[in-house]
């Protein structure tokens, strides 16, 4: 029995629990010839089943070579069909190889006869270079003995000759620069001074500013000469105490009923002044009453100036000004230059630097702000070492003014070169203002030196023989030697005179710069 049979065995037994043996056995030998029966069936079953897959293998075995000999059949055809395309194709190619081979042999060809072509014209150019390279010879070999011809001809040697044509050649050239600087600046001259002038004209033409000279000293008026003697004092106290307290120094002299004040200061000689006149009015003249009038001309002075600065600021309308430049400003009413009053000059120049701006598209607040502090520094020079224009600069900086103020300020005298167009235009309504009729007086000392300047500036040039400042040093007339200066180096000599001027001098307005030359023949009749 097998394995599976025992186990089903068993487990019938498992189940039957206590049965008799006997029925066990019949069940056994029952269940025995059903497996019989049932394996007979299976085995006839699978027979059955080989059988029917053998068929259908064979079957399926007679349609494979069907089939294998149809696939056959198509490859054959495809290959017969692409047999004949690829020797078509070879056939093509062939033909196009031939037809390239045939073309590359025509552009041999064609090559070939260039290259021959070229050989020739070879040939025919190196012969032509060396019939070129005889005849240059032959022209050298003319060349030198013309100039050997030449030099026995006139006498000068090759290097003498050239030097000779570029003498005449420098002559030429320096008459051509002359006529062309003369054009042009002719031609700017015209262009530049007529808008100059409208410009100049129409703000001067606004500003229309009364100019009075102001004196350095003051002259205090007395009743009658006997007040000199209770001005004086017992033993010089009053007049020591005035002196003292003002820092002015009074001089009594001969001149009928009147005191002259003299302090290079003004705002002092105006503190002196008042304090004067009002003893002179309240005739109690005593040192604790000139004390008590100085102190009370000094608070009046002091609220003058700040009234005046105010009132330059709020005419001029500049906005944001450090009140301690504001009375910096105020200080410039009591300030005099070549007798004009400073703090006037100021508003006149912030005035025409303002419009002038206004008239070049330039922003005018700007102009007018550094065209009334430029002048700044005048208000305490006597007290700071230093040029006005630096203690204006140091001023500016110092009270955070902007750079372009600071920059006019700086170069309004031409101390440092202008860079901006609003320095330039200071620049410009300073000479406007101080070149007025009226405006500022010279003392003689000082116009004699300008003049002496003026002529030896121009006496430093070579072929200036003489040369005389006039019309008050608005012009310098030279005579130039003849021999020396030609007429074309006249212009060129007369532009260097007239540059030196401008940067070694300091002027109002304009200097006209003259030369004459002249040719003399003398002879006499005996």
């Amino acid at each position: 029995m097998s394995l599976t049979e025992i186990n089903i065995l068993y487990a019938v037994l498992m189940c039957v629990g206590g049965l008799a043996v006997g029925a066990v056995i019949a069940a056994l030998i029952a269940f025995k010839a059903g497996i019989s029966h049932r394996k007979k069936q299976a085995e006839a079953a699978i027979g059955s089943a080989e059988n029917e897959a053998e068929r259908i293998r064979k079957d399926a075995q007679r349609a494979a070579e069907s089939k294998k000999k149809e696939a056959l059949i198509e490859a054959k055809d495809e290959i017969h069909r692409l047999r004949n395309e690829a020797d078509r194709e070879i056939k093509e190619r062939r033909s196009e190889v031939q037809r390239q081979e045939r073309h590359l042999q025509q552009k041999e060809e064609s090559l070939d006869h260039k290259i021959e072509n070229y050989e020739k014209k070879e040939e025919a150019l190196a012969k032509k270079t060396r019939e070129i390279d005889e005849r240059l010879q032959d022209v050298n070999d003319l060349k030198k003995s013309q100039f050997e011809m030449l030099e026995r001809i006139s006498g000068l040697t090759m290097e003498q000759a050239k030097e000779h044509l570029l003498t005449q050649l420098a002559d030429e050239l320096t008459h051509d620069k002359a006529l062309k600087i003369a054009e042009f600046e002719t031609q700017l001259k015209e262009e530049a001074d007529q808008r100059a002038r409208m410009l100049i004209s129409h703000a001067i033409q606004r500003v229309a500013a009364d100019q009075v000279a102001e004196s350095t000293v003051s002259v205090v008026p007395l009743p009658n000469d006997e007040m000199k003697g209770r001005i004086i004092g017992r033993e010089g106290r009053n007049i020591r105490a005035i002196e003292t307290l003002t820092g002015v120094d009074l001089i009594i002299d001969d001149t009928p009923e009147a005191i002259t004040l003299s302090c290079f200061d003004p705002v002092r000689r105006e503190i002196a002044r008042l304090s004067l006149e009002r003893l002179i009015t309240d005739g109690r003249i005593h040192p604790a009453r000139i004390e008590e009038m100085v102190e009370k001309s000094r608070r009046e002075v002091e609220a003058t100036i700040k009234a005046e600065g105010e009132r330059a600021v709020l005419e001029t309308g500049m906005h944001g000004i450090h009140p301690e430049i504001v009375r910096l400003l105020g200080r410039l009413h009591y300030r005099t230059s070549y007798g004009q009053n400073v703090l006037d000059h100021s508003m006149e120049v912030a005035f025409l630097s303002g419009m002038i701006a206004s008239e070049l598209g330039v922003d005018p607040t700007i102009a007018r702000r550094a065209g009334l502090l430029h002048d700044i520094g005048k208000s305490v020079d006597h007290e700071v070492e230093g040029s006005h224009v630096e203690i204006g600069v140091d001023i500016a900086r110092k009270y955070k003014e902007s750079e372009a103020v600071v920059h006019a300020i700086q170069a309004h005298h031409g101390d440092v070169e202008a860079t901006t167009v609003v320095a330039c235009l200071v620049q410009a309504a300073d000479a406007i203002s101080a070149a007025r009729p009226g405006a500022r007086r010279e003392n003689l000392e000082n116009y004699i030196k300008r003049l002496e300047k003026l002529e030896s500036i121009a006496n430093e040039f070579n072929g200036v023989e003489h040369s005389f400042a006039i019309q008050a040093g608005r012009e310098i007339r030279i005579l130039v030697r003849p021999d020396v200066i030609s007429d074309d180096q006249m212009t060129i000599l007369a532009r260097d005179i007239a540059k030196k001027i401008e940067d070694n001098m300091d002027y109002p307005g304009q200097i006209k710069v003259n030369l004459i030359r002249e040719n003399r023949a003398i002879d006499y009749a005996k």
